[in-house]
């Protein structure tokens, strides 16, 4: 993108009626690491790659609690998720403690997006250069819902966002009749194989940059919840081990077509 007369603010609009420094903002989002969210029936699952910035660093967490039902994922400016996930938590708490109940997902997501819509309409602010994506359950079941820097907010069957996403939405757009029906290792499952397609060629899915978050019903029970928890480390190795035996076995099959044998 280039500079020019209405970019130096988010409140005015070009003739074309674009908010320029909105669609910077939704740049930010695109230079982050890919996460991926997918829903079925009963569960609702985020996973992630996580980046250093260099070798001595730490990796970066992609994946936060919110509430005992609700979880997030992000892409973009961490600072500024760090914002938004305060205020969830905050929303989250205050209505435990005025109504004892857990905020429906719905409400929740309304609320950062209008908060993150005044900051399109005030001069001075700009937008926050983070997009989330939403997973949780409530009373209505489990759902995923897409956070973007101009505030709008939407419920998926599944998506993606950040570097080289799209390559991810391609697999769950080809795999998305399955997801309803696919049960909790299943889910987990499509959405590490969706990550991996976003893979460069020399990288592959660890147990150091892999986070998987997970939500929904215990065992299909309609009542008893598994909340939600963000899996690390050693706690994901079984489930990459299992999307890469899935490679090779895919891999083989498609070599022992190809072969040639004269007779």
């Amino acid at each position: 993108m280039f500079r020019n007369n209405y970019d130096n603010d988010s409140v005015t609009f070009s003739p074309q009626g674009r908010i320029f420094q909105v669609e910077y903002a939704a740049e930010a989002v695109k230079q982050g690491s890919v996460v991926v969210g997918l829903v079925s029936k009963t569960h609702a699952v985020l996973v992630a790659i996580k980046r250093n910035a260099e070798e001595l660093s730490s990796y970066q967490k992609k994946l936060f609690a919110v509430d005992e039902h609700v979880g997030l994922a992000i892409a973009g400016l961490t600072s500024d998720a760090r914002v938004l996930s305060n205020f969830m938590k905050q929303q989250c708490l205050s209505q435990r403690l005025t109504y004892d109940r857990a905020m429906p997902l719905e409400t929740l997501v309304s609320l950062i997006g209008d908060k993150a819509q005044l900051n399109t309409q005030h001069y001075g602010k700009r937008p926050y250069g983070v997009g989330l994506l939403v997973a949780g359950i409530d009373e209505t079941g489990p759902h995923l819902f897409e956070f973007q820097p101009s505030g709008m907010t939407q419920e998926m069957l599944a998506c993606a966002i950040g570097a080289r996403s799209q390559m991810a939405r391609t697999y769950l757009e080809k795999n998305l009749d399955k997801f309803p029906d696919c049960g909790r290792e299943e889910l987990i499952q499509h959405g590490l194989r969706a990550l991996k397609e976003t893979l460069v060629q020399d990288r592959e899915l660890t147990v150091e940059n892999t986070s998987v978050g997970v939500v929904g019903l215990k065992d299909g029970a309609k009542k008893a919840l598994e909340f939600f928890k963000v899996h690390d480390g050693a706690e994901v190795k079984e489930w990459i081990n299992s999307v890469a035996d899935d490679s090779e076995a895919t891999a083989e099959a498609g070599e022992g077509e190809g072969m040639q044998v004269d007779e």
